[in-house]
């Protein structure tokens, strides 16, 4: 699966082109994006606990265990639920609504050829006529795969145990092969449902396939004609008998722009006649007609295909009403959900989106652009004919800024409407704690047992689901010429790729913060599928040779002269103790040490695994705790938090008040009543810190009862440091006014430690 963005889907109407929601529309969302298709199963049980879901214009796989148990071959269904690659197999999960409409007609297989087997047709499922088995005469196996051939290229089938096709005789002669066409790791394999859709090939009496550029096509395709003024087009007879072309016609509004010189008459069995499809006219604009070849062909009595010109002026016809109603839903610290009414004359739309205010600038006609390309000074964050998308990269508390375009045309003619734009704008929303830690607090000296019962029982989502969740659901972000990217979170590399991601492509792993080797459960049962093994929240990016490789499982630290191995902002070196240490970039060092606090806290003691997590005795404590305070959650932490959160139903409590790290003495695992000597319980901050007015658009008072306040860092939620405020008396004035409006963090140094606490500036 390539998961690229195309400009159309199958099929627009030939009269008034507006946008449509399908099933190939559906697949040119990006990963992690939510989507609603309708159309008919075309498998039951055979194939496990997945469905290939079609319609006209392509499939789509949905898996669900037992949601779609009730789901039977040619059942009609409408599914919502998430875009996510398997092993490079576009497909639905989870889905978060399924209803099962019941039986209606199934969709017939596309007839396609060997060398058609990719993208294109990936979910469909395809027929594959006059081919041979390489392995004729012997028994097909369960979970094998099996090669068959057209004499030049070679195909891939899949046995799966619910077909019962194990055991059976693998037929020799000419086959007709039919099946859902599926991928695995950039194999393409079909996937037959029974040994009903493997046959003998009988040659058609009499077959029609047009060829396009040298390119088999399907009937109903839309050919771009663009400017060219003539394509060549092949009319070929697939049957034994002879194939009467009768009529060749162009409809529609352009037809007089349109001719061919492919002549009517009869085509021998085996034959072909080739000519083209010449184009020229007069206007400017959309130039689109329907070219409708009529012969006698029993299955396609008339076989069109839909033409689309560009007119003198180089650019499709601009639409002229614009997209509206620009709304938000599904709003979260790490996605939202954006729709928009449709245009009533556009074939797609192009959205443009800045964090923080308006993007400036529009689309430039007789421009293509894809997802990260820069407009002005924001970046297209979508390019399709959807009418609601999931933008990729949204981080919590920030506010987001959209600008949605009508378009017309594909490629260098594509013509946008730059007046007409829905616009509006959403803030993503922050840490969803709520009622989570009831009342637990750090004064209690059963802290430690306490957090651990109440993160240890959580749900479990295994290792090799990491990719699909957090890489290509979070931390994959747009690139430029429709390109993604991954950040290494040790030294800061962006790893820019094509597709989906892929760990070996780009040369990346999944880092354990708290090193496997740690763990006092090491090496287990070498499944890698451990519930401690697999915690989302101590698995993080990084890339394998310059970053994972170096740190290995050595403890965190910070260097003292020369390191020993560096790239980029991570390096490998000697602490002041001469002892080798990693040291990440700065941004990360907040983020690992809470990683470790919340491992060494979630399986430890009777609570959690039975054994003992205290920190190895060579990592320092308080080095990591050093770093926990100086480097606090910033809006990409609090919406990763949130997201495990969502996946695995438990919280890392050192994200959501930096103070239990206070009251945890991470050697023994036991409570530590001097608090980091802050003296500063939950109770007294409580009682005796004010903060007023929040929000607010001027100045903050910030005052501790008892305790003299040093100063007052303001930080963004980004973890940038905005401001530094003193007073010499007993409360701080914090000057807001110059800050945008959002939300940030008050870092309080007092002289029995620090605390941090949130404002809204408006």
């Amino acid at each position: 699966m390539k998961n690229k963005f195309l400009l159309f889907g199958a099929l627009l109407s030939m009269t008034t082109l507006v946008a449509q929601t399908d099933i190939n529309d559906a697949r040119n969302f990006p990963v992690g994006a939510t989507v609603t298709i309708k159309g008919v199963s075309s498998d039951g049980g055979e194939l496990g606990p997945i469905r290939y879901i079609q319609d006209e214009t392509g499939g789509l796989p949905i898996y669900g265990g037992s949601q779609v148990g009730g789901v039977n071959r040619g059942d009609s269904v409408t599914v919502t639920g998430v875009i996510k690659d398997f092993s490079g197999l576009l497909e639905i999960d989870p889905i978060t609504s399924l209803t099962n409409h019941g039986a209606q007609t199934e969709i017939d297989p596309w007839n396609i050829n060997i060398v058609d087997l990719g993208n294109n047709y990936e979910g469909r499922l395809v027929r594959i006529d006059n081919v041979t088995f390489t392995d004729a005469g012997s028994t097909f196996a369960n979970s094998t795969n099996y090669n068959f051939t057209d004499g030049t290229n070679t195909g891939t089938i899949r046995i799966n145990s619910g077909t019962a096709m194990a055991g059976q005789t693998i037929p020799g002669g000419s086959q007709s092969v039919v099946g859902l066409l599926s991928e695995y790791n950039g194999l393409f394999q079909l996937l037959p449902r029974d040994i009903n859709d493997i046959f003998g090939y009988t040659a058609p009496d009499k077959k029609i396939e047009v060829v396009v550029n040298g390119i088999p096509v399907l009937e109903g395709s839309t050919i771009q004609i663009g400017a060219t003024a003539s394509t060549p087009i092949e009319l070929r007879n697939l049957g034994v008998n002879d194939l009467t072309v009768s009529a060749i016609d162009f409809t529609g509004n352009a037809s007089a722009d349109f001719s061919t010189t492919v002549m009517t008459g009869s085509i021998a069995g085996g034959a072909n006649t080739m000519g083209a499809i010449d184009f020229s006219t007069t206007s400017n604009g959309s130039r689109i007609s329907t070219i409708e070849i009529s012969s006698n062909d029993p299955d396609f009595p008339v076989f069109t295909l839909n033409l689309y010109g560009i007119g003198n002026d180089n650019l499709a016809t601009e639409p002229v009403n614009g997209p509206s109603a620009l709304a938000f839903s599904n709003v979260q610290a790490y996605t939202m959900n954006v729709e928009y009414n449709a245009s009533s004359d556009a074939e797609g739309y192009i959205v443009v989106w800045k964090e923080g205010s308006a993007p400036t600038g529009a689309p430039v006609d007789g421009t293509a652009y894809q997802r990260g390309d820069v407009i002005g000074d924001g970046k297209v964050t979508y390019v399709g004919n959807s009418l609601t998308f999931t933008p990729r990269g949204i981080r919590a508390d920030l506010d987001y800024y959209y600008s949605v375009y009508a378009m017309n045309g594909f490629g260098n003619f594509v013509n946008y409407n730059q007046v007409s734009n829905a616009v509006g704008n959403q803030t993503s929303t922050g840490s969803n704690i709520g009622s989570y830690y009831g009342a637990l607090n750090s004064g209690s000296t059963t802290l430690v047992d306490d957090l651990t019962t109440l993160i240890n029982a959580h749900d479990y989502s295994s290792y090799f689901l990491y990719k699909t969740l957090l890489m290509d659901g979070f931390e994959a972000k747009d690139t430029v010429n429709g390109d993604s990217y991954v950040t290494c979170v040790y030294s800061g590399e962006r790893k820019v790729y094509s597709g989906s991601f892929d760990w070996t492509a780009t040369g990346y792993s999944r880092e354990h913060t708290y090193a496997h080797s740690w763990m006092p459960t090491f090496p287990a049962n070498g499944t890698n599928e451990e519930l401690e093994y697999a915690d989302y929240h101590n698995l993080y990016p990084t890339n394998l040779n310059q970053a994972n490789t170096p740190r290995s499982n050595l403890p965190f630290g910070e260097i003292v002269g020369t390191p020993v191995f560096e790239y980029l902002e991570g390096a490998r070196g000697e602490n002041a103790n001469g002892a080798l240490v990693y040291e990440p970039r700065d941004i990360q060092k907040g983020n690992l040490a809470r990683s470790i606090f919340y491992m060494a806290t979630a399986y430890n003691g009777a609570n959690g695994t039975g054994d003992n997590w205290s920190i190895p005795s060579n990592q320092d404590q308080n080095i990591l705790k050093n770093w926990h305070f100086a480097d606090l959650p910033d809006n990409y932490e609090i919406a990763r938090h949130e997201l495990i959160y969502n996946i695995q139903d438990n919280r890392n409590p050192y994200i959501d008040s930096v103070d239990f790290a206070c009251y945890v003495d991470f050697y023994s695992m036991s409570y530590d009543a001097s608090g980091c000597e802050l003296a500063l319980s939950t109770d007294f901050i409580d009682n005796n810190l004010s903060i007023f007015p929040n929000p607010s658009n001027e100045t903050v008072y910030v005052q501790l009862n008892g305790v003299e306040i040093t100063s007052v860092d303001v930080m963004d939620m980004t973890g940038r440091q905005v401001g530094t405020f003193t007073t010499s008396t007993q409360f701080v004035e914090v000057d807001v006014t110059e800050f945008k409006a959002g939300t940030y963090l008050l870092n309080i140094n007092t002289e029995k430690g620090n605390l941090v606490k949130r404002i809204i500036v408006q």
